[in-house]
C-alpha cells in the first residue's frame, strides 16, 4: 500500500485547505483510512477517520465542525477539508490506512500504512 499526500500549504487564519490522499492499494475499500497531526515538538495526534464506504466518520474534538474528512473510493482518494483554520492546526499531515473491519480506529499504532506528510502552515 502506497499514500500519497498532497494539498498543504500557507493559508492565512480563518482560509480553507482541501488535503487529499492517493491510495495505491488493490482494494481501497478494504481499507479505513485516517488523517493524523504533528506539530514540531508534539506527537502525532489523531484528527479524522472514514469507514470503508463511509458510513461512518470520526472526527477530533479539536477540528470538529471546522474538518471534514470523506472519500473517493472510485478514485482511491481519501481528503481532508479543514475550513476556518487557526494557527494552531499548524503541522505536518499524514494520511494513513488499516485494513480493518471493525471500529474506527483513532490511535497512531492502529494504522499499518503511512503517507510521506504535507505540511500545513496557518498564519495568524
Amino acid at each position: 500500500v502506497q499514500l500519497q499526500a498532497s494539498g498543504g500549504g500557507l493559508v492565512q487564519a480563518g482560509g480553507s485547505l482541501r488535503l487529499s490522499c492517493a491510495a495505491s492499494v488493490r482494494t481501497f475499500t478494504n481499507y479505513v483510512m485516517g488523517w493524523f497531526r504533528q506539530a514540531p515538538g508534539k506527537e502525532r495526534e489523531f484528527v479524522a477517520a472514514v469507514s470503508r464506504r463511509s458510513s461512518s466518520t470520526h472526527t477530533a474534538d479539536s477540528v470538529k465542525g471546522r474538518f471534514t474528512i470523506s472519500r473517493d473510493n472510485a478514485k482511491t482518494t481519501v481528503y481532508l477539508q479543514m475550513n476556518s483554520l487557526k494557527p494552531e492546526d499548524t503541522a505536518v499531515y499524514y494520511c494513513a490506512a488499516r485494513e480493518t473491519w471493525g471500529p474506527l480506529p483513532t490511535r497512531v499504532y492502529d494504522y499499518d500504512y503511512w503517507g510521506q506528510g504535507t505540511q500545513v502552515t496557518v498564519s495568524s
